[in-house]
């Protein structure tokens, strides 16, 4: 099982050393970069399924990390159906996940406006 940061030995007083950090942060953000750089490439279908995906596995890990566990495909009709994205037959979702999901994009969402390289 995946250990979370608040499960760590001395948390939340933890130490790190900037300059190994910061070579490991430089090359995922280079990765990052390439990243958004190909889904540029891709035709509109393929980016809208990849940001779907993303953001349902987003949803999902943050709840998990709360000790709640979400219906998969609820989450996912309920993020397609705020978008705008057509994946078909939609599972209904509960108002809990309709909630859950409203709250998660509005935070993804409102950080990508206030976050300067933010690839939208």
């Amino acid at each position: 099982m995946a250990q979370y940061i608040f499960d760590r030995e001395g948390w939340p007083n933890l130490n790190w050393d900037r300059s190994a950090l910061a070579d490991q942060l430089a090359h995922v953000r280079h990765r990052q970069g390439r990243l958004l750089g190909r889904m540029e490439g891709l035709g509109f279908s393929l980016r809208e399924e990849a940001s779907l995906r993303t953001l349902t596995e987003d949803v999902l890990k943050s709840c998990e990390i709360e000790g709640e566990v979400l219906d998969k495909e609820q989450v996912r009709s309920s993020i397609a159906r705020r978008l705008g994205i057509d994946i078909g037959a939609l599972k209904p979702a509960d108002r809990h996940v309709d909630g859950v999901v409203e709250m998660m994009l509005d935070a993804v969402f409102r950080l990508a406006k206030l976050t300067p390289f933010s690839g939208r």
